[in-house]
């Protein structure tokens, strides 16, 4: 049976989402809110979390309405925060906050999907 991965204790998740901005921890998971600009683009959003997440193949807590999305990660089988979260975190907030900037490719006119309140 493999080893379970090290998990963070609270101070080094506060220190570790110091380079996370938007993301917060509570009741044992790091989250972040994204907010959209209506239930089309929400729609969108969950499945990009989605690919980018069974890609990992780390899956995180998603509570949907219609012009919002919040993340919640957190490892189950180390029972805590550990590497995956963070590194999944990162990948998603890559993912879905990307706009071209320069180039052939103009992006949306749309709001889009922008990050929410911390909370």
């Amino acid at each position: 049976m493999a080893a379970k991965e090290p998990t963070y204790s609270e101070a080094q998740i506060a220190e570790k989402l110091k380079e996370f901005p938007g993301w917060w921890y509570e009741d044992g998971w790091i989250r972040r809110t994204y907010k959209t600009d209506g239930w089309p683009t929400t729609l969108m959003l969950v499945n990009a979390v989605g690919y980018v997440a069974e890609a990992a193949y780390h899956h995180p807590d998603l509570s949907v309405t219609w012009g919002r999305l919040i993340v919640k990660l957190q490892n189950h089988a180390a029972g805590g925060i550990t590497d995956k979260d963070f590194e999944l975190a990162r990948k998603i907030e890559e993912a879905v906050l990307w706009r071209p900037k320069g180039g052939a490719l103009e992006g949306t006119p749309n709001k889009f999907v922008r990050s929410g309140d911390p909370r």
